[in-house]
């Protein structure tokens, strides 16, 4: 999916690690599943790390636009160290804080 027009419409800086996978538009909300990309946390190589698949999702509202509250089902990616066994996830700080 393009992300030109969706870059608009979506928090500063969300889909440099995050994709669209569906979307759902009703006459009360808009909603988007995203998926954390598979792209390595800092400070790590590739070589030493597999990904895991996702944690259970988590949901972020957003301003309305257009008079329908929106809302991101966001999905995290995990990875293991291998030669350690033990599990990372890339450090989010989306949510600004009181919200």
């Amino acid at each position: 999916m393009d992300n030109t027009i969706l870059e608009i419409f979506f928090p500063s800086g969300l889909l440099d690690f995050f994709e669209v996978v569906s979307y759902d538009i009703n006459e009360a909300q808009y909603s988007f599943q995203l998926e954390e990309k598979n792209i390595v946390p800092q400070g790590y190589d590739r070589t030493t790390l597999e990904s895991k698949g996702f944690y259970e999702g988590g949901l972020i509202s957003d301003f309305p636009l257009r008079g329908k509250k929106c809302v991101y089902r966001i999905r995290r990616r995990k990875w293991i160290v291998k030669e350690e066994g033990t599990v990372i996830t890339r450090d989010w700080n989306i949510v600004a804080k009181g919200t």
